[in-house]
């Protein structure tokens, strides 16, 4: 394979910028494919939780602890992984996880027991935030200054995507075939990526002087930590309600069983459009971008307690507050290869750490408030204080950022 800096003109040429275009698309696209499985496997079982309940034996609360289980190794996995494979090339390192995430989603499709299936989705999970950490450092490398949070919102066009049609079409299939059905799909994405990741991503170098010590040293720097502690309080209020959506659509907004997956379908649209929307606010005005659209997440999930009663505003409201919810993710991405300096990787991967803790506090909080009798409208209220949180959070940030600046 041809490696985008394997050239004698200069690094900032005009020959590397001409290669960097030639590479971006297929790239990309090669890239986007495997975010597309990955958000297919981690949302799916959102909307399959009653049918995984009841093929293997347990509550539905129980049965969202498998949800719980891929997020925990997704945090668990990122920053081991970006810091274990600081020197190892990103293009096989995303081949790598690719590679690893086929096989965990093989091994939940083949799960005979509860515990086995709680190990096979923790398993699932942990190539998750390293893949799409690398594949976001890959993305913004190739466009350039400029044009970083629109490339990494490129690459995070799958996740959306997933939702659109992933998810649903998963969701159905789990529904007529058994819930197993809907991870063998995703095993079947896995292998395209795997493919479609040799043939078509570029050996983009890694910055010099990388290693495991640097990569480490992330972990003492305030400003990383800050911003994954406002995408964890904050992102997690989308979570505590899209954990239990397939349930709440029926029992609230009164949605036949059958309509779910075209709900899903809807939200997935909604994703779509804020990915993309998300990242020309990135690129155009940061710091204004979050907090923007986390007042208005917190907003929109308060308000979901009010029309969740009814069908049409109750999806409505659900495509609004996918819309608010991704376009975060660009935003979250680019303030951490900003507050980075030599710990990109792990910055860039620990993004997706704190997104799957925000998954699975959101989905325990959800479950608590359900659990506790307050009904399906609950989460929601839940959401709304967690996204204000994350107003609070990213406000301490900058001040703390701007006192910096000032000494």
């Amino acid at each position: 394979m041809t490696s985008v800096a394997s050239s004698s003109a200069p690094a900032n040429g005009p020959l590397r910028i001409r290669r960097q275009s030639l590479w971006r698309k297929p790239a990309v696209v090669a890239m986007m494919l495997g975010s597309f499985g990955i958000g297919t496997t981690e949302f799916v079982a959102m909307g399959l939780l009653p049918e995984i309940a009841n093929g293997i034996g347990v509550t539905e609360p129980s049965a969202g602890h498998t949800i719980s289980a891929y997020a925990f190794g997704v945090v668990v996995g990122a920053p081991l992984i970006a810091i274990g494979a600081a020197r190892v090339a990103r293009r096989l390192l995303l081949i790598t996880l690719m590679v690893a995430f086929t096989v965990g989603n093989v091994a939940t499709v083949l799960a005979p027991t509860y515990e086995a299936l709680l190990v096979a989705r923790f398993l699932a999970g942990l190539p998750h935030g390293a893949y799409f950490g690398v594949a976001a450092l890959v993305a913004a490398e190739l466009a350039g200054p400029g044009m970083r949070a629109r490339a990494v919102a490129q690459v995070m066009l799958g996740l959306s995507l997933a939702n659109v049609a992933g998810v649903p079409v998963a969701t159905a299939l789990g529904q007529h075939f058994g819930w197993r059905s809907a991870f063998a799909l995703v095993a079947a994405i896995g292998v395209l990526t795997v493919f479609a990741l040799q043939r078509l991503v570029p050996d983009v170098p890694l910055p010099h002087g990388s290693s495991p010590l640097k990569e480490f040293a992330g972990f003492r720097n305030i400003q990383i930590w800050l911003t994954l502690l406002t995408g964890i309080v904050g992102f997690g209020g989308m979570f505590a309600i899209y954990t239990y959506i397939s349930s709440t659509v029926q029992d609230e907004a009164g949605i036949p069983r059958a309509l779910v997956p075209l709900v899903l379908m809807l939200y997935g649209a909604g994703m779509v459009i804020g990915n993309l929307f998300g990242g020309m606010i990135a690129d155009r005005s940061l710091k204004a971008g979050l907090f923007g659209l986390f007042v208005g997440l917190s907003v929109l999930l308060a308000l979901f307690t009010v029309t969740a009663g009814s069908p049409l505003l109750a999806v409505l409201n659900l495509v609004l507050i996918a819309i608010f919810g991704a376009a975060l993710v660009p935003g979250l991405q680019t303030r951490l290869m900003d507050v980075a300096k030599d710990a990109q990787t792990l910055a860039a991967t620990a993004n997706h750490s704190a997104l799957n803790i925000a998954n699975g506090v959101g989905a325990m909080l959800g479950g608590l408030v359900i659990g506790a009798g307050y009904g399906y409208r609950a989460p929601a209220a839940v959401g709304a204080v967690l996204a204000a949180l994350g107003v609070v959070v990213f406000a301490v940030a900058v001040l703390i950022e701007r006192r910096g600046v000032q000494r």
